[in-house]
């Protein structure tokens, strides 16, 4: 309960300072182990959550966002994809079976894919929340980047709350 008070103070505070934003702002609102969970406001008035595992130069990050979508982000200072480009992945938690990420998006330092909203979408996020560790890899299998997911189940918990309270309907209307 004390995650979900602060994520309702943040959300507020982030929309009462929306229009004075010049980029988007954030606020951790939980840390444990390897893993940081934030709410990110931008100055368009979109509000996310993440949960974020990271290591000097690279990161991995689980985003949900206001229209219930759920991203994987995988980001490296090593990687300049530019912008237009997809590719096919693989990821695999500990030694379960892998899971491929097809057409993912590839944009300037990023990877980005969108989890669909299904039982394999969310057995997906389960499974990084049991883990120890996520690789990811290319197509054909080659190891392109490793991440620890000690901490990932509280964590992802935290983002799970954080998620419903920026999906709830704020329409002022208590009928809708």
């Amino acid at each position: 309960m004390k995650i979900v008070s602060a994520i309702i103070a943040a959300a507020t505070l982030a929309a009462s300072t929306l229009p004075a934003l010049a980029g988007p702002q954030s606020e951790v609102l939980f840390q444990h182990k390897h893993w940081k969970v934030e709410l990110v406001a931008w100055d368009d008035g979109v509000v996310g959550c993440m949960a974020q595992v990271e290591a000097p130069g690279e990161s991995l990050s689980i985003w949900t966002f206001q229209d219930e979508s759920v991203q994987l982000q995988f980001y490296s200072t090593a990687w300049n994809f530019g912008e237009g480009q997809t590719a096919d992945l693989v990821v695999q938690v500990d030694r379960k079976p892998s899971w491929n990420l097809n057409a993912a998006e590839l944009y300037q330092n990023s990877v980005l894919f969108n989890l669909p909203n299904s039982d394999a979408g969310v057995e997906f996020i389960m499974e990084i929340a049991r883990g120890n560790r996520l690789f990811l890899r290319s197509a054909d299998g080659a190891e392109v980047q490793d991440y620890s997911l000690s901490g990932s189940k509280a964590s992802i918990d935290a983002l799970i709350e954080c998620g419903n309270v920026i999906t709830q309907k704020t329409s002022g209307n208590p009928f809708k």
